[in-house]
């Protein structure tokens, strides 16, 4: 009997110590999604599409350079399609983004209604009558 309650018990703990790792990697999960936003979005590709297109521009006579450049430019260009697959990624994390127009659109109207609400419920609370403190 000792023996099996001492099994149920090491289960128990392993089951609980797996539990708690899911939930902090959730909990990480969820905490490196809401620290995306716009301004740190890592999205830069300009300059290997400036790259690309010079070296199509190059106008080489040798063929080994033309070889050459050929085989930089498709590495440039793999390189331009893992950033661009880089990018939609950090977009799709983006808070907000699985949300159509027409939704982000209605969320927006609930919000202005909430602000000229309370806008005016500080208006009438100004100018409340004050309660004086007596000394």
């Amino acid at each position: 009997m000792l023996i099996l309650m001492h099994k149920s018990k090491d289960k128990f703990l392993k089951l609980s110590k797996l539990w708690c790792f899911i939930m902090e990697s959730d909990e990480q999960n969820q905490d490196l999604e809401r620290k995306v936003t716009v301004e740190n979005l890592n999205i830069e590709i300009l300059p290997i599409i400036y790259e690309i297109i010079r070296s199509v521009e190059k106008d080489h006579h040798d063929n080994t350079a033309k070889t050459r450049e050929s085989q930089d430019c498709s590495q440039k260009v793999l390189e331009l399609q893992k950033r661009l697959d880089q990018a939609r990624a950090e977009i799709r994390m983006l808070p907000g983004i699985d949300y159509s127009k027409e939704q982000q659109l209605h969320h927006l109207e609930a919000l202005k209604t909430q602000l000229k609400l309370k806008q005016e419920l500080l208006r009438k609370y100004r100018y409340m009558y004050t309660f004086e403190i007596p000394k």
